[in-house]
């Protein structure tokens, strides 16, 4: 089975209505296959929302219900949670961190993400953040939508 991760730019763009929005949801309807999510994922993706809420980007009722919108695509299987060895990913961003931050300028967060979809041996990696795209294509890994 294929693993695809998304990064939470693309989780937001998907749940929380930007520029990106359109994108996400063409590639949903044309792909269907699940994403797994991860811990890193599930807690920014939430705190994101929250976030667009309390700077009013994001209306509380459309917060509450992209927070609804995701647990229920949790339990139908549309994104799938993964067990992720934290140490193992820790220690992978701190070699991505190594390789590439200082000539890149990549975030703890965006590390995070790719070095997650490297443990997990992603097959595609979903985001829309320019700089973690060129950060997870440093790795050999394949990058959408």
């Amino acid at each position: 089975m294929a693993t695809v991760i998304a990064d939470t730019s693309f989780l937001f763009s998907l749940y929380g209505r930007d520029a990106h929005t359109p994108a996400a949801q063409a590639w949903v309807q044309q792909f269907g296959l699940p994403i797994s999510v991860t811990v890193f994922n599930r807690y920014e993706l939430g705190n994101a929302l929250r976030f667009g809420g309390f700077r009013k980007a994001i209306s509380q009722a459309d917060v509450l219900g992209s927070l609804a919108a995701v647990e229920t695509d949790m339990k139908n299987g549309h994104l799938r949670m993964v067990a992720c060895d934290l140490a193992a990913i820790f220690a992978e961003a701190a070699l991505l961190s190594e390789l590439y931050t200082l000539n890149g300028g990549h975030r703890s967060f965006d590390i995070l993400h790719v070095a997650a979809a490297k443990f997990l041996e992603a097959t595609l990696f979903l985001s829309f953040d320019i700089n973690q795209r060129k950060l997870a294509t440093s790795t050999r890994m394949k990058i959408g939508p």
